[in-house]
């Protein structure tokens, strides 16, 4: 073979392994740019489907709570965190967490290759994930969707979530939820928390140096925390600084003062969990979900503004009466007497203080001012007997029965086992007698007493239609929030306002939420209600409920004791005192949570609760412009009363006189008698 036709095979050859290399090359090429992009592909399907929506949620948010001259009265939270808009974190904490933390922030679209490949070398030669070069939206993907756990398929997790967070949200709200949810040490979750824990003010007024300090923290918390290593922390504050100057977000003077400051700490003025006024909050937080349809978790950490009824005067006295233990008969070692206290307006049937029990307060603990169920006893019998009379006819001068009577069987008696033949309704009602109320309500017809507490707001069962109605002999019972209120009627010229302790909420931008719009009920006319406020002002005056009397205010009002539930005992169960002055009615209970023959009140309501009623009134006199009763109406029937009184004190007298003659005449027969028979024995 010529030495040419050779060279020609050989560059055939040579052409052929070329060809074929190059053919190897391109489809290795296509190969791996179809292996790229099905990688893509699959990556961008996984960020597509990614479900990131839990950032939805604001964080949670601190709702305050007002009295109704616009003053914090409690904050309540459920949560450790305590949520911030963006526009209330100052520019200078956002520009120094971004330059110490993720420089590019503002131009990269979640991930920073640069620093990622970076990363990816430093943990190829350690063998180990050591460095992540997370951007702030990785961070923020980590902290709210995955562990801390430093494996690689972790990692990819991130990388996802960051994409699609980026997708999604804007950089101010990835900066948001970002500064919301990161830790700053020593328990402070959020800039908000960590702005009261170190230095002891809102976030929105944090300088310049406080904000490097903060930035700085978040690297690592538990060795940055000023709290912990205060040289150390200013170090850390102070490369902050040396970053935002090179990133030009601040300038050389404003460096210049900033790191030649002091670091100085203040003392945490994050909320505890104590609230102020606990069961008046508790009202508040039942009522906002049962009222206004809102939700718990809404309620604890949507940022409300709630404005209330609470009048902080009126409140303050009532705690003070109940932290003083020598206002309360003493308890039985291993039960503590338990006590509730609620107090309205009566003209808007506002909720201005409340009290629901005795002891330390516990989250969720029972309040007894608005959830107790209890038989009032006798602080029904305005309801139940003399209202519903008066309606009919009945005059506050009218004579009543008072004698032993059985009704089918049903005999009730005086507590003091007397019997005065006939006295007038005033007098009844006064000295709380037991036979006129039940005689009365008989000759009225029961129904007359059912619908008339029905009316003032109270339910009933059907096993509570008998006459024992008339002495507050309940099936279940009742609230002192709903005696309160059914006694405020009476204050009122007979309208009952429906109590409540919202006026108003707004949500955390300021927008309406719902407003009180409660239900008026006429329950009775003006000149009943008058009357009936002075037979309660001779309650107080003359009767059972003199410990209630407040020097200068007219107070009207009715005790109530309730029988033991067992045989043997010389006690009671329950004491009540529900009255009103022209500005405010309250209702007081005592009582056991669990009554047996160890536990069980051994005085009268006269002597317990009534004292607590006029010391929490008279404590917060200054709150009160009327001082008096307006009985205009019943002018006319207080004189016939006094007549009547008058007329039926002499005829006791003339009976007692009587009684008195016919004693001694039968005392003078009687030692004639026997005289005649010593006589006629010697």
């Amino acid at each position: 073979m010529k030495r040419s036709e050779y060279k020609k095979q050989q560059n055939k050859k040579m052409k052929k392994k070329s060809s074929l290399k190059k053919k190897i090359i391109r489809f290795s090429f296509i190969g791996a740019v179809l292996a790229v992009l099905s990688v893509l592909l699959v990556l961008n399907l996984f960020i597509t489907f990614s479900d990131v929506s839990k950032l939805d949620k604001p964080a949670p948010r601190t709702t305050v709570i007002y009295d109704p001259n616009g003053e914090v009265i409690s904050k309540v939270s459920n949560s450790k965190i305590e949520g911030v808009s963006i526009d209330q974190i100052p520019d200078a904490l956002i520009e120094a967490v971004v330059s110490v933390e993720d420089q590019r922030f503002y131009k990269h679209h979640g991930l920073n290759y640069l620093r990622m490949g970076r990363a990816l070398v430093e943990n190829a030669f350690k063998g180990k994930i050591a460095s992540g070069g997370s951007t702030i939206t990785q961070q923020l993907a980590k902290n709210v969707f995955l562990t801390q756990e430093r494996t690689y398929s972790r990692k990819l997790k991130e990388l996802i979530l960051a994409k699609k967070i980026e997708r999604e949200y804007s950089k101010e709200e990835i900066l948001e939820q970002y500064l919301n949810q990161i830790y700053f040490g020593d328990g402070a979750w959020g800039v908000q928390r960590a702005a009261q824990t170190y230095f002891g003010k809102d976030v929105s007024e944090l300088t310049l140096s406080e904000s490097a300090t903060l930035a700085g923290i978040i690297k690592a918390p538990s060795n940055l925390s000023p709290r912990k290593d205060k040289e150390k922390s200013m170090k850390r504050r102070n490369l902050v600084l040396s970053l935002m100057l090179r990133e030009q977000y601040i300038r050389q003077e404003e460096y210049d003062e900033a790191i030649g400051k002091d670091l100085i700490l203040a003392d945490s003025t994050v909320p505890h969990n104590e609230k102020n006024y606990p069961y008046y909050i508790d009202r508040v937080v039942a009522e906002a979900v049962n009222t206004y349809q809102l939700t718990k978790d809404e309620v604890l950490s949507g940022g409300l503004h709630i404005t209330t009824e609470i009048n902080p005067v009126v409140q303050n006295a009532l705690e003070d009466v109940y932290a003083d233990n020598r206002n309360f008969p003493e308890s039985t070692p291993d039960q503590l007497l338990q006590s509730a206290s609620v107090f309205v307006n009566p003209k808007t049937g506002g909720i201005l203080a409340l009290v629901g029990g005795r002891g330390e307060y516990t989250q969720g603990r029972f309040n007894n001012a608005t959830d107790l169920i209890r038989q009032p006893g006798s602080a029904l019998k305005p309801l139940a007997v003399y209202t519903p009379a008066l309606e009919n006819g009945y005059h506050m001068s009218d004579l009543l029965e008072d004698e032993p009577i059985d009704i089918h069987g049903y005999s009730p008696k005086n507590i003091d086992q007397h019997y005065r033949g006939e006295v007038t309704m005033y007098e009844a009602l006064a000295n709380s007698y037991n036979v006129p109320p039940v005689w009365l309500l008989n000759q009225m017809g029961v129904q007359e007493g059912v619908s008339a507490v029905e009316r003032f707001g109270i339910s009933l069962t059907k096993k509570d239609r008998t006459l024992g109605l008339a002495l507050g002999g309940m099936d279940k019972g009742t609230s002192p929030l709903r005696m309160a209120q059914a006694f405020s009627a009476f204050a009122n010229d007979g309208v009952m306002e429906e109590a409540h302790a919202i006026t108003e909420i707004k949500d955390s931008e300021g927008n309406v939420l719902g407003k009180w719009q409660g239900e008026s009920v006429q329950v009775t006319d003006a000149e009943v209600a008058e009357q009936m406020t002075h037979m309660l002002q001779g309650v107080v005056e003359e009767g059972t409920g003199k410990k209630a009397q407040i020097p200068g205010i007219d107070v009207a009002g009715k005790t109530g004791t309730t029988q033991l539930p067992f045989e043997g005992v010389n006690g009671s169960k329950d004491h009540w005192f529900v009255g009103y002055t022209p500005d405010i009615a309250g209702a007081v209970w005592l009582g056991y949570d669990k009554t047996d023959a160890d536990h069980y009140l051994t005085s009268t309501s006269s002597l317990t609760a009534a004292p607590i009623f006029a010391q929490v009134v008279s404590q917060s006199a200054s709150e009160y412009s009327t001082k008096n009763f307006d009985l205009s109406l019943i002018e006319d029937d207080i004189k016939d009363l006094k007549k009547q009184k008058k007329k039926t004190k002499e005829e006791r007298e003339n009976k007692e006189k009587k009684k008195e003659k016919d004693e001694k005449r039968k005392e003078f027969w009687e030692s004639i008698e026997k005289w005649g028979q010593k006589w006629f024995n010697d």
